[in-house]
């Protein structure tokens, strides 16, 4: 199928939060290999609790997108308000997993909240602001369509 039928079925915002959701599902995978050298070298054989978190993560996280491309594929509302709706939860997603490899590779904490840098709470009441508000905004999207 050519990109122009692509882009005539589903819409250039879905292609990008579907793209989106690919590239983290490809981080989730090679974090996996991460995850298997910590198990492999190491004398408890575990990979730090972090780089399981992140790999876990990036993999729940990339079929979360994927709903979201889902819901901005239905939803009746703009391709910019869909693609804002969708993007604030995604750069969440990604803000988060990156900590966690952050953590993983500094082996600095097995609980970030136990000493939190500055600003984590802050951040903390962002991303849930801004996951279920963008999260929101595409089903109501959807119901608007239906309704």
């Amino acid at each position: 199928m050519p990109a122009a039928d692509l882009a005539d079925t589903i819409g250039t915002d879905t292609a990008i939060v579907v793209l989106a959701s690919g590239g983290i599902l490809v981080w989730g995978l090679a974090l996996g290999v991460w995850k298997y050298h910590g198990i492999r070298t190491s004398p408890d054989r575990s990979a730090h609790v972090y780089v399981d978190i992140a790999h876990r993560a990036a993999l729940m996280y990339s079929f979360a997108t994927l709903v979201l491309a889902a819901l901005v594929e239905l939803s009746e509302f703009s391709t910019p308000v869909n693609l804002i709706a969708a993007a604030v939860p995604i750069v969440f997603f990604v803000a988060a997993i990156a900590a966690y490899c952050l953590h993983g590779a500094l082996r600095d904490t097995t609980n970030q909240f136990v000493d939190p840098t500055p600003g984590t709470y802050l951040f903390m009441l962002a991303l849930i602001v801004g996951e279920i508000g963008g999260v929101v905004v595409l089903v109501a999207g959807v119901l608007v369509r239906l309704l």
